[in-house]
Parts: C-alpha cells; structure tokens; sequence
C-alpha cells in the first residue's frame, strides 16, 4: 500500500455534490465500504482530515464528521495528536474476503437456508396471484378514470388538519372506531347483514383477514371446502396455513355442498363466494346457501364469505348475503375497499361471529400492527357523509354500461370463438373457449397483444371439465373494451387457423 506523511493514499474515493445526500455521509458510506472491504488494513494510517479535506476539495468540517461517525462504529480510532488508524478489532470482525471471481463460486457452493417446513410445504402449492395492469381484460381492476379524485382530496386534507396526536398517534389495532361503525351501519343498510361495531376488524386488505382466520382457526391438516375453481389469494392463504383443500365442483348454484359431505363430512371450514363466484360469475342459490350453513352447524365447522364485488349487481333483486341468512353464527363475512374504492388503500375487514371477537381481539393487540389512521378516517368520513353510497350508485351504472359494451361486441365479433357468459353481478364474467383452443395458448398471444386474459385453469386445484377465459370489464372504458375484443377476435382466429394448418399438414404426411 502506498504511504504518505498523511496517512494511506485515498483516491479511489468519490463523492456526487449533485446528490441530494450530504457530502459527509457519502463519505463515511465509501470510507466504511473500505473498511470493511479489507482495503485498509488493521493499524494503517488515515490521512489527516485537513489533507483529505484538501484532496477531495470539502471541508475539514465534513471529513471531521465522517470520522467521528466511524469512530463511534468502532472501524477506526482516533488519536489526539498522533492521527486516526484503522481499527484492530477490524481483523476479527471482518469476514475473509473470497478470491476474484470466488463470491459467486462461494454461493453457489452454499446449501440451500432452512426455512419453517411448513412454509416449505406450502409454496410449493401457492398459486402465481394475477396481474393487476389498468388494460383491456384485467380483472378486479375498478375505474380509476372515474373515481372522484378532487372530492376524496378534499376528505384527505380536512383529516390532516386535525390533532395531532390522532393523525400521528398509534391505531387500535382492531381499526378506527368511527370506520367500523360505518362499516356496520352501511352493512345493515345494503347487504342485510345486522351487527355489532365491535364484530368488525379493520386489516390490510381481504388478504390479511384470510391470513389472520387461518392463523386463528386452522390447525396443519384440517380440511377446508374451497370452491374448485376458487380465489386464488384466498386459496394461498388457508395452504399457508397448513390445511387440506378440498375441491368442490360449482355448478349453476354454486359451491356443490352434497360432494363436501362426500368427500369430507368433518370439514373444519369452507370457503365461498356467494354473491358473485371467484372466478365463473354464478350466485349461490338460497337453497344451496341453506344446505351449506346446515353443513357447518353439523360439523362444528365455520364459513368465510367472501364478498369481494358483491355491491355491483345489475339485476333487479339481488340475493342479500349468505351471512344475512345465518342464523347460528357459523360466517365470518370478509369485505374490501380495493374493488368499491381502490386498491392503494389496503384496506378491508372482517366481520366475526360474537364468539370469536375475544379470540380475534387478543390477536390482533398482540400481532398486528393496525392498518394506518389516516386511510381509515378519510373512508370513515367519506361514508358518513353519504358519499360512499352515492359513489357505489354511480359505479354501478358505469360498470353495467362496461357489461352490456363487452356483451353486445363480443356478440358481433366473437360468435364461434368465443361464448361469453352472462352475469348480473361484479367486474368480471368468463368466456368459454371452442374445443380447439387452449387456454395457455390464448392468454400467451393475447398478452402479447397488450390484452389480459386468465386462463380458468389458474384458479383450480384440481381440473375441471371447462375451458374459458375470465374477462375483466370495470376497470377500462367502452372503447377500449371494445378495441380490446377486436384484438381478442383477431388472435382467436390465428390460432384457428394455425390449428387447421397443422391438422391439414398431419393429414398429407
């Protein structure tokens, strides 16, 4: 190493006095990496700060602050009067530094981290979650375009001129009063559900409620119905777990409750989507809905409704929740904001059945940290004031204009390609896919197209005997659902005819 009178030469260093970091802790950042680097030696000689402070054209003053901040880390000692030398300790407490080239070598020749086998367990059966791209057929993408951004502002800037000590205070990790009550109120009032403030948890997203009811009522290995094809985030969450799924069939009434009983009569909990099925679009039958909660006060078993985008029905009488009709407390009914508000939120709940409410509170004081106050009070005063109301009227009318465009193109463009299925309910429907086409296929050549299809085979644990795409419709305009089928109809019809190529080409050989 080279020497000087002023300590080790240090011209590597290099400092941006563009950058918005001060010079100071830019160069404690490069003389640390150094250190550490093994670059300098234990008991070298630093220059001295004014010589350094000359070299790299800074003041003394940062070069002073630099090394003090290295001082209090231990990396170097400072001397009064005879200088700053590399720490000693720095021979034991740097680890050997690999050969070049040897980093990678070391790597790839370390084992594999241990990781909980349980966890272990369960990715190996977690299901890639969908893209979420604002394009024509996305799925649970609501309309940015028309959300009212100028009102909802408004409602964030009146929240940060209040106190102090709520807008910066820590939440109660069961969720902000005046939210849940909210919650209730507008429960009551829409989906004829009747219940207590104290039921409702507020959590990040429906995908933190489903975390948190299979932490509190799944043991590894207990048996969950969960509707075949289903949620995939919902289906990631009970795996993780550590319980069985149980696939049931849905047909047109839903979830087949007679092939639970079958398969597995001791189910500890079954999951469903009644008011609009993830991802096929059918609504629960209220004698199926019947035959379901009988199944579960039989079993001691409890439900998860999930009622991700059951406020948007078109249709004249929808039928009100499965947990309006639940009469022995066995649903936990789990509701969002991503799909009736945005997704950014994060925000959703759980509504718990009033012999869990213990059980979940004491959870949720011990493990959770509580969703942030300042998202919770703006929706709170948001629906207070009527506007969450008025907001979902308002969205219900843009999401069936959506509907009925994606209908009436797909009737004129994609007859014999593609059998879209009609819905009453929600931000999505399916298409059903001739016997020629594949679903994979399809959605590879539409992606590359700048359109989004999900092929019905990702949301199954088990195969089904349907082929079909899931078609988003809320989250562009008409027009783009429209030029979105165009491009749908054009891929559809290469594909046929790539297919009959091949099958003439097979023929002549």
């Amino acid at each position: 190493m080279v020497k000087r009178a002023g300590g080790a030469l240090l011209l590597s260093l290099e400092l941006d006095r563009d950058a918005d970091e001060p010079l100071s802790t830019q160069l404690r950042a490069a003389l640390h990496k150094l250190l550490l680097s093994g670059d300098l030696q234990p008991g070298s000689r630093l220059p001295a700060s004014r010589t350094l402070a000359q070299d790299l054209g800074v003041s003394r003053t940062t070069v002073i602050a630099a090394y003090d901040r290295l001082a209090a880390e231990g990396l170097i000692d400072c001397k009064v009067g005879a200088g700053s030398y590399v720490s000693d300790a720095l021979s034991a407490k740097r680890p050997p530094r690999p050969s070049a080239g040897g980093a990678s070598e070391a790597l790839a020749a370390r084992p594999p981290p241990r990781i909980a086998r349980s966890v272990e367990q369960a990715t190996a059966q977690f299901h890639e979650r969908l893209p979420h791209q604002p394009r024509a057929f996305t799925t649970a993408m609501p309309a940015f375009d028309a959300f009212p951004l100028a009102l909802w502002s408004r409602h964030v800037a009146k929240y940060w001129r209040t106190r102090s000590e709520l807008v910066l205070g820590y939440g109660d990790p069961r969720g902000y009063w005046p939210l849940r009550r909210a919650i209730a109120a507008h429960l009551g009032a829409n989906r004829g559900i009747a219940c207590d403030p104290d039921q409702i948890f507020i959590l990040g997203g429906a995908q933190e409620a489903f975390n948190l009811i299979g932490r509190i009522l799944l043991e590894p290995g207990d048996k969950v119905w969960f509707e075949n094809p289903g949620a995939i985030g919902a289906r990631n969450s009970f795996v993780g777990s550590g319980a069985e799924m149980v696939p049931l069939p849905v047909d047109r009434e839903g979830m087949a409750v007679a092939e639970g009983l079958r398969l597995s009569p001791d189910f500890r909990l079954a999951f469903v989507t009644p008011s609009h099925q993830q991802p096929l679009g059918v609504t629960m039958s209220l004698r199926r809905r019947f035959e379901l909660l009988h199944a579960a006060e039989a079993a001691d078993a409890w439900i998860v409704e999930d009622d991700y985008d059951g406020e948007f029905c078109y249709g004249e009488h929808p039928l009100r929740t499965l947990k309006s009709v639940d009469t022995d407390d066995r649903v936990i009914y789990v509701g969002t904001f991503s799909k009736t508000l945005f997704p950014a939120l994060r925000l959703g709940y759980a509504l718990v059945p009033p012999q869990l409410v213990s059980i979940f509170e004491r959870v949720a004081s011990a493990f959770l940290q509580g969703v942030p106050s300042s998202p919770q009070a703006v929706v709170a005063d948001f629906m207070e004031q009527g506007h969450f109301a008025a907001h979902i009227r308002r969205m219900r009318k843009i999401y069936a204009e959506r509907y009925r465009t994606l209908r009436e193109a797909a009737r004129q463009r994609l007859a014999g390609l593609l059998e879209v299925v009609p819905t009453e309910t929600g931000l999505h429907t399916i298409g059903l896919l001739p016997d020629w086409a594949t679903e994979e296929e399809v959605a590879r050549w539409a992606d590359r197209r700048r359109i989004t299809v999900a092929p019905l085979e990702r949301f199954c644990i088990a195969p089904i005997d349907r082929k079909g795409l899931v078609l988003g419709f809320s989250g562009v305009p008409p027009s783009a659902i429209t030029a979105g089928v165009a491009i749908l109809g054009e891929v559809l019809e290469t594909l046929q005819e790539m297919r009959a190529e091949r099958e003439t080409s097979q023929i002549w050989r």
